[in-house]
């Protein structure tokens, strides 16, 4: 099987993380989550992490080449010689051409995108689907983990539930239009290079695997 560089997409509540995980245990590259590498960057004091620790003491949005900066550091490193799987990066069509650039660079070209689909509609029920009891806060999914008996807590038996602001199906919404706003010339740039995989993220989570470890194994 040739290197495995990929790109991993998929809206909020896609099950990306699962996904994520089992790619890394059965196929042993390492997982660039953006989030842990700015983490790493900022503790280690890299230049560029000292860079972006400006702007998120700020509560800015890192410029798109500190974060480019960042990621490329992090694709230079040895561990990643034999493949990576890049999660979170790139958000935009900018971040997409500078991977480009900084992946040729390091003669370490991507091979797939895989991009996990969920109907939005779906992705509204999965997310703004949580509740909590208001006595003891036992957490509820009106989906996958409803109470026993309908409007009673399992835990204490009080029967007031309320909703996080973020959990609310309007929030929700709102965050999957910034994502699929986002998304979508990115899944354009990478059906037009012939790297993109969609993967029906609508089945069972082990299904949804199955799909990906076929596509992965064919590469």
């Amino acid at each position: 099987m040739s290197k495995l560089n990929l790109v991993l997409m998929g809206l909020p509540g896609a099950g990306k993380g699962t996904q994520a995980q089992r790619i890394i245990e059965d196929f042993k590259i390492p997982h660039i989550s953006t989030g842990d590498i700015f983490r790493e960057a900022m503790k280690n004091e890299t230049e560029m992490g000292v860079e972006a620790k400006k702007f998120i003491d700020k509560g800015e949005l890192v410029p798109d080449s500190v974060t480019n900066g960042i990621v490329e550091d992090r694709l230079a490193m040895d561990d990643v010689n034999d493949g990576f799987m890049l999660d979170g990066f790139p958000r935009n069509i900018d971040q997409a051409k500078a991977l480009d650039e900084m992946t040729s660079r390091l003669n370490k070209p991507l091979t797939a995108v895989i991009n996990i689909h969920v109907d939005p509609e779906v992705l509204v029920e999965r997310l703004s689907g949580r509740f909590i009891c208001k006595n003891c806060g036992a957490t509820y999914h009106k989906l996958y983990n409803p109470p026993k008996v309908e409007g009673t807590c399992d835990v204490c038996g009080h029967h007031e539930f309320f909703q996080r602001e973020d959990d609310k199906p309007e929030t929700v919404k709102n965050r999957i239009a910034v994502n699929t706003k986002l998304n979508t010339p990115l899944i354009s740039y990478y059906e037009e290079k012939h790297l993109l995989y969609n993967i029906n993220g609508d089945q069972d989570i082990n299904d949804v695997y199955s799909e990906v470890k076929k596509v992965l194994e064919a590469l």
